[in-house]
């Protein structure tokens, strides 16, 4: 497999390319290719049936764009399609998720004794972060909350306001999140409100932002299978299913430099 070829991202729709962006950063000589679901968005009200689904149908057609790695930039995707894309899609390309890396590191730290997870109510129904971590770590306790406003707040430019801090504070003044030692953003949207859960909690507690735990990852794995691209890099491609001129207006904001969007049937 050549190192030069791409590398295909997806998401349930622009979240993501907070994903995106962190590789982009690390990797800027990598080439990327993402899609976002924005037709079937959000994922986290969605059947696991329906989630596996739709992200067998995004692995096919990032395969068939020759990427030389997927990765799933979705907690809910990861949550209930990695396996399904690493039993149709693993024998040809390998398939990162977004849990795995973070875990990982969570239990590497070897600090904390309590961790607080918030994401979409499917993410948080699944128990995969709680699950994982037991496998690895018993003694580490993990509380889950599901925090369904904060997606659609922070797509609609809801954030660093006094609607948003309303919102962020009555999720995280939740008993369930008492005393943790860090809080996992298990949802790419929220690495865009890192800074006001960080001044919610006055540095009490350690704020995981997964987006940059899973580029390094990447790296280290594109490092180990020799597929780090060195020349200079090509022309990145974004895809969505449904285009409307507010999702494209809302790139930057994910990405942090303004992209254009192609629609994509698949």
């Amino acid at each position: 497999m050549s190192s030069a070829l791409p590398i295909g991202i997806f998401d349930s729709g622009i979240g993501g390319l907070t994903v995106a962006g962190a590789i982009h950063r690390i990797l800027p000589n990598e080439q990327l290719i993402y899609f976002g679901d924005t037709e079937h968005l959000p994922y986290g009200d969605k059947s696991p049936e329906a989630i596996r689904s739709y992200s067998l149908n995004i692995g096919r057609f990032l395969l068939s764009k020759n990427c030389k790695m997927i990765i799933i930039a979705c907690n809910t995707a990861s949550s209930h399609a990695y396996q399904a894309l690493v039993d149709e899609l693993g024998h040809h390309v390998p398939v990162i998720n977004v849990i795995d890396p973070v875990v990982d590191a969570l239990v590497k730290a070897g600090k904390y004794h309590k961790v607080g997870v918030i994401g979409t109510k499917s993410t948080v129904q699944s128990g995969l972060y709680a699950r994982k971590i037991a496998q690895i770590n018993r003694h580490i306790k993990v509380s889950s909350l599901a925090t369904p406003l904060l997606a659609p707040m922070i797509e609609e430019g809801y954030f660093d306001n006094n609607i948003s801090h309303a919102v962020i504070e009555s999720y995280l003044s939740s008993e369930k999140l008492k005393n943790i030692e860090c809080l996992v953003l298990a949802c790419t949207h929220y690495p865009l409100i890192k800074a006001e859960i960080s001044n919610y909690y006055e540095g009490r507690v350690d704020i995981i932002n997964t987006a940059e735990i899973v580029a390094q990852h990447v790296k280290d794995q594109l490092t180990r299978l020799e597929l780090l691209n060195v020349s200079a890099v090509k022309n990145h491609r974004f895809y969505v299913s449904d285009y409307t001129k507010s999702f494209e207006k809302s790139t930057r904001l994910f990405f942090g430099e303004q992209i254009h969007l192609k629609h994509q049937v698949i």
